[in-house]
């Protein structure tokens, strides 16, 4: 089990983050950057946090869920503090 892709991925005040059709973008105070996302996670937003889920237990999913998570928390981080 990744302990990098169980945690969630809080949202700051003033960033949104938008799930569609296989990408997420992310607004914020900085700018808005977009990623294509794999089909072997499951992302979703939960109030004001973003959780990343595999969608089955072999090891590529597993990864992938780890690196999907990382690549969302970098963009929260880019659009905030640049």
């Amino acid at each position: 089990m990744s302990r990098i892709g169980k945690k969630p991925v809080p949202i700051p005040s003033g960033v949104t983050v938008t799930l569609e059709d296989g990408s997420v973008t992310v607004k914020g105070p900085k700018g808005q950057l977009e990623a294509a996302l794999v089909d072997l996670v499951n992302v979703s937003t939960e109030g004001d946090e973003v959780v990343v889920k595999p969608i089955n237990d072999t090891k590529l999913a597993r990864s992938a869920w780890g690196m999907t998570r990382t690549i969302i928390a970098n963009m929260i981080q880019g659009v905030t503090e640049g």
